[in-house]
């Protein structure tokens, strides 16, 4: 485990492996830990660099507000303390809202790009209604809004048969501080609309996302590549892919890594 300071904030992350290096870049309430397994698997030919986003796991706050922009900034910070020119961004779910902020800011440092569950849409005014309220839901009963939160991240089908994991994804969860909640919530957003990079990214990219997600509609998630060079991956299931469908990703992101 390292760290550095942004911002007189202390960044927590990992570095392994050797080779090309890629960026995995963790969602909403989990942290840098959800990637153990595959970081293991991806850094026998790639060096992995794992990066705990503003307010998770083991990197504090800073105000109260955690913009994507601001979240790609530390990875920037990261890359450069690690002399890091050219990576690849994996973003899941917040995650790859960060991964589209830090390509917008520095795409001369990006060498392929993959959204996992995630979407380059700003959020619908029922979403920031959503958001609100989950603000509103956070400060009443912080442990019940986890616990509530991430169990609808998986398909219904997989809640029983994968509940061992869903409690190590809540535990991790429940280290989430109230600040880093409700300040990626807000965050989340007034997030831009990044929709034309798809349409304007000129190096390798990749969106993964699962056919019964509760979180975000399939079809028209789906609907934002059409035209573009941007390469699809369905899975059968829901939010949770690098629990979900852990054996398919892995082979998915080996081959994308492979071609790059």
């Amino acid at each position: 485990m390292k760290s550095i300071l942004y911002k007189n904030t202390t960044i927590s992350f990992t570095d392994s492996g050797k080779g090309t290096a890629v960026v995995l870049l963790h969602g909403f309430l989990e942290n840098k830990t959800m990637w153990n397994d595959l970081a293991q698997i991806l850094s026998s030919k790639n060096r992995i660099i794992t990066i705990d986003l503003l307010g998770h796991g083991e990197t504090e706050c800073l105000g109260y507000v955690h913009s994507m922009e601001e979240n790609a900034e530390i990875v920037k910070t990261v890359l450069s303390k690690l002399r890091i020119r050219n990576a690849i961004l994996i973003g899941h779910s917040m995650g790859g809202y960060v991964a589209l902020a830090f390509a917008e800011l520095y795409s001369e440092n990006v060498k392929g790009i993959v959204l996992m569950n995630s979407t380059a849409k700003e959020d619908s005014s029922e979403r920031k209604q959503n958001r609100d309220r989950a603000i509103t839901a956070v400060k009443q009963n912080y442990v019940n809004f986890i616990r509530i939160s991430i169990a609808n991240l998986f398909s219904e089908n997989n809640r029983e048969r994968l509940k061992k994991e869903i409690e190590t994804v809540k535990l991790e969860a429940l280290k989430t501080p109230l600040q880093g909640i409700i300040a990626s919530l807000e965050g989340m957003k007034i997030r831009k609309d990044r929709q034309f990079m798809l349409r304007e990214i000129t190096c390798p990219a990749l969106i993964i996302l699962g056919e019964k997600d509760p979180v975000l509609a399939y079809e028209e998630t789906k609907l934002q590549i059409k035209n573009t060079k941007v390469k699809l991956i369905t899975f059968a299931d829901g939010h949770m892919s690098p629990i979900e469908n852990r054996e398919e990703l892995a082979l998915v992101l080996l081959d994308f890594l492979k071609n790059i």
